[in-house]
């Protein structure tokens, strides 16, 4: 091509047809072509083509360099910015056991189990680029949804992450002051925020923090989510009162031990809009150190849900005892979704038979997960029942769309009549092998090998070719629970 006789080459296009080519191509491919020339990796980072900025980040070093690049390029006009701060590979040793490993709690007076040098490495570097993402969209106007997850503080909420632990990457507690202060301040300046989730994060969030909203953000605010349960003893990360402001609020996520009363009143109270959404992370730490005395009484439930006809609620349990499972569980909450997780307490079978009788109407996904280290002892819900509660369940909730068991036993027959009742209705159904028990009935008949027979039977029920799930690793909802848990958050507050 020639323009007045000379040759133009690509890199003389104008820089806004270069823009409007990228805008075409995917985030890879406009790398790829970026790589061509110098005016080209110009038009790379023109604010238009970078609407939101999604990073799913290990807690390595390696990723400062990267992380610094995108962040000074991007974070001062990105407008949804997505953060998740992940350690791949929880360091052990020397006492600090990871929380899938059984982590201990540290009673009153008992000293804390020393973390190893790599977790004191890994928080050093986790403080670092916190720091980084939020200095880069202190000053950034034009953000309208904020989004920081770090699983890191999973040790966290098993007590083996305290201030003296934080003492020795960070001595006079400078670092923890200066992510405070720059996550207030980038409340402060916000215009057009509209969307604030903020989970598992390392001291970010203060019970302080939304005060630095302005009341006209605080009043147009859709979704806001603090599940930071770092705050000892009594104090939250919001209050009823503070809630008040949020008038617009379409979609909330709490700690269970936060969400009172007093704050399904106001969430109830006319002058809010109707709430869909309601996520509720139940933990045993946090009701160790707080109380249910406060919850929601089922009346509240009830006029809450007359002002929100559509609300749908999702419940994460994290190693709760089962009489305090009976307490939260009231009748008139409109609960869409739960997960248990466990690595000490096992959920019972009264507790799932009252999930099957109450929730009938609104349950979609059953989640039941136990973590124990002896693979020969899992638990029987059946046992000394008529009939198994997971099948009351999937006769019961006729809306049942999802159900993933692992640590359970599970009866293959049980199985197979689980797959006949639900049918093709039932769109995931993800069971362990070492979960699923055959009789011995069935196991001594030489004419049929009962394995196959039964795959065959849970395929014909379901409608579609199925298999038990043989390698856990490949599976975040057993593996990765509370990445699980937040991701899915995260979609079912979008899915309004």
């Amino acid at each position: 091509m020639s323009v007045c006789g000379e040759a133009v080459g690509a890199g003389s296009l104008p820089s806004e047809l270069v823009v409007h080519i990228f805008s075409f191509l995917a985030a890879p491919d406009r790398l790829r072509a970026s790589a061509a020339c110098s005016h080209w990796r110009e038009g790379l980072f023109y604010p238009a083509l970078w609407p939101r900025l999604r990073l799913s980040l290990r807690v390595s070093p390696a990723e400062r360099p990267r992380l610094e690049f995108l962040m000074r390029k991007c974070g001062w006009f990105v407008r949804e910015l997505r953060v998740q701060f992940a350690a791949d590979n929880y360091p052990t040793g020397g006492g600090g056991a990871a929380a899938g490993e059984g982590a201990a709690v540290a009673g009153d007076g008992e000293a804390p189990p020393p973390l190893s040098p790599r977790w004191l490495d890994l928080l050093r570097t986790y403080l670092e680029l916190v720091l980084c993402v939020l200095s880069s969209v202190r000053n950034n106007r034009n953000l309208q949804k904020l989004s920081l997850f770090g699983d890191i503080s999973i040790l966290q909420q098993h007590g083996t992450i305290s201030n003296t632990y934080l003492g020795k990457v960070d001595p006079d507690g400078k670092k923890i002051k200066q992510i405070q202060q720059l996550f207030e301040e980038i409340l402060g300046n916000s215009r057009q925020l509209k969307w604030l989730s903020c989970g598992l994060m390392l001291q970010i969030v203060t019970p302080t923090s939304l005060s630095s909203l302005s009341n006209p953000i605080a009043n147009t605010m859709e979704h806001l989510s603090l599940l930071d349960n770092h705050i000892p003893g009594n104090t939250t990360l919001i209050t009823a009162v503070e809630l008040e402001r949020f008038v617009n609020l379409r979609s909330l996520a709490l700690d269970f031990c936060d969400f009172t009363a007093e704050m399904a009143r106001v969430l109830a109270d006319s002058n809010h809009v109707p709430l869909h959404r309601l996520s509720l992370l139940v933990h045993s730490v946090s009701i160790m150190h707080k109380s249910l005395d406060n919850m929601p009484k089922d009346e509240n439930w009830q006029a809450l849900t007359r002002n929100s006809t559509n609300l749908r609620v999702y419940i994460m349990a994290f190693d709760v005892k089962n009489d305090d499972m009976l307490r939260i569980l009231k009748p008139s909450i409109p609960l869409e979704r739960i997960h248990f997780d466990s690595y000490v307490t096992c959920v019972s079978g009264a507790v799932v038979d009252l999930i099957s009788r109450q929730y009938d109407k609104f349950l979609t996904h059953f989640i039941l997960m136990n973590d124990v280290i002896d693979m020969s002892a899992f638990p029987d819900l059946s046992d000394n029942r008529n009939e198994d509660p997971l099948v009351l369940l999937a006769w019961r909730c006729t809306r049942l769309s999802l159900l993933a068991v692992h640590g359970y036993t599970v009866w293959a027959h049980n199985l197979i009549a689980i797959a006949r009742l639900r049918g093709s209705d039932l769109k995931v159904l993800e069971v362990t092998e070492e979960s699923i028990e055959f009789d011995q009935g069935e196991l001594a008949d030489q004419d049929v090998d009962p394995v196959h027979n039964f795959i065959e039977q849970v395929s014909l029920g379901l409608g579609r070719p199925w298999h038990a799930v043989m390698d856990i690793e490949l599976l975040s909802v057993f593996t990765e629970p509370t990445r699980h848990f937040y991701r899915e958050m995260q979609s079912f507050s979008e899915g309004i």
